[in-house]
């Protein structure tokens, strides 16, 4: 091959073709801070009006989880029974298709529509898909230091903007939060309703019909049709208050008369305001436009082409006084971290260009410098062509592999230029092809192994796997890519390139220059001992007892705890969330007072440049809030401040520290109004309900609570657990208005009558919409006036038509009973459950130690009934009736499936490397001697950890697995340059001692190779965990192995030389 491709002309087309690929794949590839995790989640919504909590359970709520735990793909299926709701939430397996999961569902939904009767009074399901491109990557925040401008302006303001966003090329939703809306509200009086003789259900039927229209037909005359149209429909204000809706005395009563009529705002539900922070501290009425994006756009461009239309719009849509904050932009930020990766992996070629440059010359670097581009460029598209995108996985991905990648063409270098030594009075056309051919074997063995080693971990399972598929196929693809490069580019390089040297000595008898000859003394001293004919036995055990004390230390560190285990580290983003949640039925105005207190404090932090506070609804969700069901939040009693960070390159805190900094205080405001207050972080990889999470099961809701008290109990006793929580809500009083259904019957009013009548006083009812043009059509809202809205008397002022026409008093008809507020009731696959929630932070921020220290303070609670609380890890109790048990969940959950199918791609890994190994030495025993080294990397790998203080993380896994195949990669180089000297003539032990000297300088640089790239991520805090794990277990395998491998190698057939040597010559030496 290589003797064809070395003068072929097409060799400089495909290097061509390769770099034009790549410059096409890097224009065309999306770019975005993170992977695209396929998770589709649907929550199906079953009304069931009036219904308590018991009966949405029984009637609706296991009955639906029953039919859609029926889709294919489905992995949990989880309800919420409210007072007249349930929730249903279908989460599908990771990697489903959202257009396949949706189709299920409807399917599901559809063909079960009859799973109820028809007068039960259930009403249809609404199902709401929620995905990844939900999440929204711009945010736009309006506001106005104009106090005159409300938040019912900044609202119309945004509506008015939103059809031009919208116009932007690859958006996909844009939707306004935190505006109070448009209604036209009709404040009924009820004095004065009593006194014209009108109910509720006057007004309603005057509004109804009063907004009808109709095309009637066409009317022919002279030849002609005119088209007929009946009206007018309601318009404004002004029209409605002129409605009659009754007669007394013979005289019309007009709406006005009997209630107050007003175009605007509703009454406050929610509230949104925008703060600053610093010195000129301020909080002003804001509204946010939220953004998304459609599935594979560039979010960079998306983002850039919407701020850009913001910009145009300003001064013409968009008033003078009304600013536009830009409170979220994940392009931005997107761009930010592509750039800077970009700009490491080019720094991490450069340097390993310098190394070869250092080691070989001039000449050598620039051909492994235009491999390693090449390489590049050829794995980009075909990244690109996999479905990645430019994000920073796949760009980790990269910068890791650079020191892999560039091994191929540095040992076909490193072999030409040491045949040049040895054959120094052949061209390099004519030493080219053997030079090659003589690595190709183990080259192709080597790369084979360090994809055999990376390529399972890309069948990790749950939302980890595509998080962290990119390092795994692009390390890969990248591989193949520069092994054909290595073999067809190179030598066409070498052949253009490379200086002819003088021959130093007699054709194939080179003596050792450069790096070789510096180290002959070395090795021939630390090899001598072992290669001894009378005490090498005894050293050799001497050298394998040193390096198994060596692994057991390091195996025992994180034992100790030196070393601490952890998902993944946390990342230094610039934003963060607080979630407050009120005890249950708190007005959202004691909410928003909360909210304002808790932004005067965070005002005062120095690394917050603003916030967005938002109360009774939610902030625009990030895929955290997707996964944990943020968008939800709804009522009163919620609230959310999004904080903005100044940019982590003008601050020196982490963002995690700055959290965790903020806590205390922001918890301390929360305590004296009995909020509970978390503080939310960007996660750094796949999200979870909860850092921990225990999952109580049991046969009594009344025992669940009971043991949910119990435990979060122990949370909250336990050092390092915060924003502890559970899914129980506090004791809140509630009043049940119950009908006096006979003397309702005698008086001729049926009780739908009155029960519509009392939610149009209190919650208001939506008669009819008004037809102005109006992108958002206003509501005529029946509703008592705000200040009437705490007076129970008003409401049960409000009068019903008897049969006779006489009207009634609803106090007359019902009855009051002071109760308490039901408690939601909560389902996972098809069981019971009660949550228990919390975080870890604190100097040992790991979830999992916090975990395992409640567990025996856990144990010892006392249950309700009896007996002992069972305990699971993995899943669910088979058996939840029999008595109460606890299931761990949340980070624990995903860690262990990491850990697990991590492990499990290490075993595999493992197995085909030795199937590759026995195929290309065949030979059982010498693929153990190769697969020795990789034991050695823990030696490296923990005691790194240790010393920098790093937590031993998942991408610390992936870089021990990729360092089995980089160490077994130099092993193959020993093992067969050995069997080459054997079967040349040279005496074993001399053959054990060129090996190591030979092949040092290959090794040496293609581990400095690897550790350079792994140099360049090592500040970042997600993936320092991959470089610690390459840079130290490289150094110290690397240097272990070129003893190691060739020791264990003479011990095992220096009594059995004649089976490394060809049939006709092991049969001569047999018998001489």
């Amino acid at each position: 091959m290589a003797d064809f491709f070395q003068s072929a002309q097409i060799t400089p087309l495909l290097a061509l073709v390769a770099f034009l690929l790549g410059a096409f794949a890097v224009l065309v590839t999306p770019r975005e801070e993170e992977p695209q995790i396929n998770v589709t989640m649907a929550n199906v919504i079953i009304p069931f009006p009036g219904a308590s909590v018991r009966d949405v359970e029984q009637m609706v709520a296991i009955p639906a989880e029953q039919v859609l735990s029926q889709i294919t793909g489905a992995e949990h299926v989880m309800s919420t029974s409210r007072p007249g709701m349930a929730l249903l939430t279908v989460q599908f397996k990771v990697g489903v298709p959202r257009t396949e999961a949706l189709v299920r569902l409807y399917d599901t939904v559809n063909s079960n529509a009859d799973w109820l009767p028809q007068g039960l009074g259930v009403l249809p399901p609404i199902i709401k898909p929620k995905g990844i491109d939900d999440v929204p990557i711009v945010a736009l925040t309006l506001y106005s230091s104009n106090p005159q401008t409300d938040a019912f302006q900044l609202e119309r303001v945004a509506h008015s903007i939103e059809a031009d966003l919208k116009r932007v090329p690859g958006t996909r939703e844009v939707t306004t939060l935190g505006g109070p809306g448009r209604a036209v509200m009709v404040e009924m009086d009820p004095a004065r309703m009593s006194g014209a003789g009108v109910t509720v259900a006057d007004l309603r039927r005057a509004l109804q019909s009063a907004n009808l229209g109709l095309p009637v037909g066409d009317l022919l005359r002279a030849n002609q049709a005119i088209a007929i149209e009946a009206g007018p429909l309601l318009a404004n204000a002004a029209e409605v208050a002129d409605l009659v809706v009754g007669v007394q005395a013979g005289k019309p009563v007009f709406l006005r008369d009997v209630a107050a009529v007003r175009d605007g705002p509703p009454p406050a539900a929610h509230y949104a305001w925008y703060g600053t922070a610093g010195e000129h501290a301020a909080e002003h009425p804001a509204v946010t436009i939220a953004i998304t994006k459609k599935p594979g756009e560039n979010a960079i461009d998306v983002a850039n082409a919407v701020m850009a239309r913001a910009e145009q719009l300003k001064n013409t849509v968009i008033p003078a006084d009304v600013q536009v904050a830009e409170t979220r932009n994940y392009g931005a930020t997107a761009n930010d971290k592509a750039q800077k990766l970009i700009q490491k992996l080019l720094f991490a070629t450069a340097s390993v260009v310098a190394l070869v440059f250092i080691a070989l010359g001039r000449r050598e670097a620039a051909i492994v410098g235009t491999a390693v581009v090449l390489t590049l460029t050829a794995t980009l598209f075909a990244s690109w062509a996999w479905g990645f995108t430019l994000n920073r996985v796949s760009l980790f991905a990269l910068i890791f592999s650079i020191g892999i990648l560039v091994d191929d063409a540095i040992v076909v270098v490193e072999n030409i230029h040491r045949h040049q030594q040895l054959e120094p009075g052949k061209t390099l056309a004519q030493i080219i092809p053997g030079a090659v051919d003589e690595v190709g074997g183990p080259t192709i063995l080597a790369t084979l192994t360090v994809i055999a080693a990376l390529l399972p971990m890309a069948f990790v399972s749950g939302l980890m796997g595509p998080y962290m598929s990119p390092i795994p196929i692009n390390a890969s693809m990248g591989m193949l890519l520069s092994l054909a490069i290595a073999f067809v580019v190179t030598p066409w390089l070498a052949r253009l390139w490379m200086k002819q040297h003088p021959g130093q000595a007699e054709e194939g008898h080179a003596q050792p220059s450069g790096m070789a000859r510096r180290i002959t003394p070395l090795f021939t001293r630390i090899f001598a001992p072992l290669l001894d004919e009378k005490r090498g036995g005894r050293n050799r055990a001497l050298l394998g007892l040193g390096v198994a004390l060596l692994i057991a230390i390091s195996v025992a560190l994180p034992a100790t705890g030196l070393v601490l285990l952890k998902m993944l580290p946390f990342d230094n983003k610039s934003e963060f969330q607080v979630v407050v949640d009120m005890p249950a039925g708190t007005p959202v105005e004691r909410t928003a007072a909360v909210l304002h207190e808790l932004g005067a404090y965070l005002a005062t932090v120095p690394e917050v440049t603003d916030y967005q506070a938002y109360a009774g609804t939610a902030a625009p969700i990030n895929f955290n809030g997707l996964v944990r069901q943020y968008y939800l939040r709804t009522g009163g009693e919620v609230g959310d401040i999004q904080v903005n960070l100044v940019d982590k390159h003008e601050r020196d805190a982490q963002s995690h520290a700055i959290a965790t900094r903020v806590r205390a205080p922001l918890q301390e405001i929360a305590k004296r109004y009995d909020a509970n207050v978390k503080v939310v972080e960007v996660p750094p990889g796949p999200p979870v309900l909860s850092p921990i999470v225990a999952e109580i099961y049991g046969p009594d809701a009344e025992g669940r609570r009971q043991v949910a008290k119990a435990v979060r109990g122990v949370f909250e006793a336990t050092t390092g657990l915060v924003d502890v929580d559970d899914t129980s809500i506090a004791d809140a009083p509630r009043q049940l208005l119950l009908v006096d259904r006979r003397k309702a019957a005698l008086l001729g009013v049926p009780q739908q009558a009155i029960v519509t009548t009392l939610r149009a006083g209190l919650a208001g009812e939506a008669a009819t919409y008004l037809h102005d043009q109006s992108k958002y059509p206003a509501a005529a809202t029946l509703q008592l006036p705000p200040e009437q809205q705490g007076n129970l008397n008003a409401l049960l002022q409000l009068t019903v038509r008897s049969a006779s026409g006489a009207l009634v008093p609803i106090r007359e008809l019902v009855t009051v009973s002071d109760t308490l507020r039901e408690q939601p009731v909560h389902h996972k696959d098809l069981l019971p459950v009660n949550y228990v929630l919390a975080d870890m932070a604190g100097k040992v921020d790991s979830p999992l130690y916090g975990m395992f220290e409640m567990r025996s303070s856990i144990a010892k609670l006392p249950m309700p009934g009896g007996g002992q609380l069972a305990e699971y890890f993995i899943h669910q109790p088979s058996d939840a009736w029999r008595g109460y048990a606890l299931k761990w969940d949340g980070e624990w959950q995903i860690t262990y499936e990491t850990f697990r199918d991590m492990g499990a791609a290490y075993a595999v890994g493992l197995i085909l490397i030795y199937l590759l190994v026995v195929a290309q030495f065949g030979s059982y025993l010498t693929p153990l001697i190769i697969m020795a080294p990789i034991p050695l990397t823990i030696i490296g790998v923990m005691p790194g950890h240790a010393l920098l203080g790093a937590q031993y993380t998942a991408t610390s896994m992936i870089g021990m697995i990729a360092l089995a195949g980089i160490i077994v990669r130099n092993s193959i180089l020993l093992v067969d340059f050995i069997n080459l000297q054997v079967r040349s003539g040279v005496e074993f032990k001399e053959a054990i001692l060129h090996s190591a000297i030979t092949r040092a300088q290959p090794i040496v640089l293609t581990g400095l190779a690897a550790m350079l790239g792994a140099f360049f991520i090592l500040d970042d805090p997600i993936f320092n965990g991959l470089a610690i794990s390459l840079i130290f277990g490289i150094a110290v395998s690397t240097l272990l192995t070129l003893v190691v491998i060739p020791t264990l190698y003479y011990a095992a057939y220096r009594k059995h030389l004649h089976r490394l040597l060809p049939p006709a010559e092991a049969a001569t030496l047999s018998h001489p």
